[in-house]
């Protein structure tokens, strides 16, 4: 009887250049993904500052654990602007018809208004919006930029980050359309006292923060320090509890002023 033939042996491992060539694909995918996007500084400055209060300790009126960036509502700020307006200047209305100075009260609400309107889309087209708080004085006197402390600066020193400089330039965008106006830098701290060789007290502390604010402006960003000037506030205007963390991370900032009034 014939012999049978012996069946050739079936090779089980073919699978492996199938899965080679699919991670191959798979890496040249996500080069592609990677090559496409970009790094945005001012979101890495904030990631930065963000690690560095979480693993350090502050004290002395400038960060402290916990310390947050200051968010503006963006683009809901100018969705919400008619009721924002409303609410500030119903007091107003009610005695236009007995003031004489009606009109010229009108005009000035107006034309902060505007102000408020221009320098909200101005931080969204320098994409800051997640970065700044723009509010209106509720006497319609001026529009605040203001921005976290624990962004700009370290534990006790009024030397501006590095990496918070891409967030002040872009600042410094939206100051170059208002040159003939008054701008005012303001810093402040917190309630925590500090007391050092450099600073010997929270409004020194403060006061150098905001006057480095201005060189750079003037310094680095070729703007004009006809209208402008720093000061230092401390801790006398705080804007949230002192008594808690999150609290002191909100009353340490630097707050810039532009006022509505052309010189």
């Amino acid at each position: 009887m014939a012999r049978k033939k012996e069946e050739e042996e079936i090779k089980t491992d073919l699978w492996k250049d199938t899965f080679s060539d699919l991670m191959n694909l798979l890496l040249c995918f996500f080069v592609l993904l990677y090559s496409m996007s970009s790094v945005d500084e001012v979101k890495y400055s904030e990631l930065v500052a963000s690690m560095s209060n979480s693993f350090s300790i502050f004290s002395g009126g400038a960060q402290a654990i916990g310390e947050g960036q200051l968010i503006s509502s963006g683009a809901t700020q100018l969705n919400n602007l008619d009721e924002y307006y409303s609410d500030m200047g119903k007091a107003a209305e009610d005695t236009d018809a007995d003031d004489p100075m009606a009109e010229e009260k009108k005009k000035q609400q107006k034309d902060t208004r505007k102000l408020y309107s221009d320098v909200v889309e101005g931080t969204e087209k320098n994409r800051i919006e997640d970065s700044v708080s723009v509010t209106m004085d509720e006497n319609y006197q001026y529009v605040m930029i203001s921005l976290s402390g624990g962004v700009l600066f370290d534990s006790g020193s009024a030397e501006i980050r590095s990496g918070a400089k891409t967030i002040l330039s872009r600042v410094s965008y939206i100051l170059k359309n208002y040159k003939d106006r008054q701008i005012k830098i303001e810093g402040h701290t917190d309630s925590n006292p500090i007391h050092t060789r450099e600073y010997p007290s929270n409004r020194w502390l403060s006061t150098a923060r905001a006057t480095k604010v201005l060189e750079y402006f003037v310094e680095e960003k070729g703007l004009s320090e006809k209208h402008m000037e720093a000061s230092g506030r401390g801790d006398v205007d705080p804007v949230a509890d002192n008594s808690t963390a999150a609290g002191r991370a909100k009353n340490r900032r630097v707050e810039i002023k532009i006022y509505s009034d052309i010189d």
